[in-house]
């Protein structure tokens, strides 16, 4: 159960209801009026709540869990005991994620600005919106409505956020604009100069970074990553794009619609980024890359070249996933036969 000081719970469910707003099919209608009244894990669920299993490595759980419901797949249905109602779907993790969405609340705001606050007189603050106190707004921003400004956050001249967009504590933006419904989580830091100079005999030049960041709506962005401005043309992020936490965007970077970058990638300038990519934890790519749409690059990988759409990749420097996995088994064959040798 969460915990109810930081998550507000609504109501208890049906689970004729739950079937009507996840899709999942019952085989026994007779169990429809069954009041389900919270979410969780499939280890820690309890009678009147509802889990899901969607790996099969966990599939031994079901039976032992106490859970009076369980989203799964047909495969796993002789693993649910007599107990448990099987609601069956080809996406349990999907359906577990609606359903939670729906027992629990986003945090609202009431609308106010915080006397706290620093905000421009020629800034466009939007109806319903909420800054809260250390906020300092530049001049001529224009600010959405129903919009979230957390503590501390700095929104520089001339920026332009899109309605219901949520800004953590203690984030930076300046030179870009921002969609809607986006959420920018604490510490971001968005619209920084980008790492570009040249180097002479006399030292390093700098570069002037005259681009700015654009980013588009239902996008998130993830604690303490930064996006760097463009030095020219724009840096570019997607819509419904989601960034994870502790993640390097450089300068020029293009990123689609619908991707998804886990936390610690770094992206070097002006690398491009195809729709529906994703891009696995601890990855690096160098610049001037050219990845297509629907790439799948495993974590800890190292890309040199442009890839195709479709592509999946591993390893440093990364190759095709299959020729990875071949890389990784000599490796440990290598090992195997080092041991037989002492």
């Amino acid at each position: 159960m969460a915990d109810p000081r930081f998550f507000k719970k609504r109501k208890p469910l049906s689970v004729g209801e739950i079937i009507m707003l996840t899709g999942a099919t019952l085989k026994d209608s007779s169990m429809e009026s069954i009041m389900i009244n919270d979410v969780a894990s499939i280890s820690t669920a309890k009678e009147g709540e509802i889990s899901f299993v969607e790996n099969r490595r966990y599939a031994s759980q079901i039976t032992s869990s106490k859970a009076s419901a369980c989203f799964l797949t047909e495969d796993l249905l002789n693993r649910v005991p007599q107990h448990m109602i099987p609601l069956l779907t080809s996406s349990p993790r999907r359906a577990y994620a609606k359903l939670s969405q729906r027992f629990y609340e986003k945090e609202g705001h009431n609308p106010k600005i915080s006397n706290k606050s620093v905000v421009s007189k020629t800034c466009t603050i939007g109806e319903g919106c909420r800054i809260d106190p250390g906020v300092i707004v530049g001049e001529f921003c224009v600010i959405g409505k129903d919009c979230w400004i957390g503590s501390n956050s700095v929104i520089g001249d001339g920026v332009k956020i899109g309605d219901r967009t949520r800004i953590g504590t203690n984030v930076s933006i300046s030179h870009s604009e921002i969609g809607a419904d986006c959420f920018i989580y604490p510490g971001v830091r968005i619209g920084q100069p980008g790492f570009g100079f040249e180097v002479d005999a006399a030292g390093p030049i700098e570069i002037p970074q005259l681009g700015r960041v654009i980013i588009g709506d239902n996008v998130e962005i993830g604690a303490n990553t930064t996006i760097d401005r463009g030095s020219g043309p724009d840096t570019e992020i997607g819509n419904f794009t989601r960034i994870d936490n502790l993640v390097q965007i450089g300068h020029n970077v293009k990123v689609g619609k619908y991707c998804i970058i886990v936390a610690q990638v770094g992206i070097s300038g002006s690398t491009q980024i195809g729709d529906q990519s994703v891009i696995g934890g601890q990855t690096g790519l160098a610049g001037h890359l050219k990845i297509g749409k629907q790439v799948k690059i495993a974590a800890q990988s190292g890309v040199t070249r442009n890839l195709k759409d479709g592509s999946i990749v591993g390893g440093a420097p990364a190759v095709p996933i299959e020729d990875f996995r071949r890389q990784v088994a000599n490796i440990k064959s290598l090992g195997r036969r080092d041991l037989r040798r002492t």
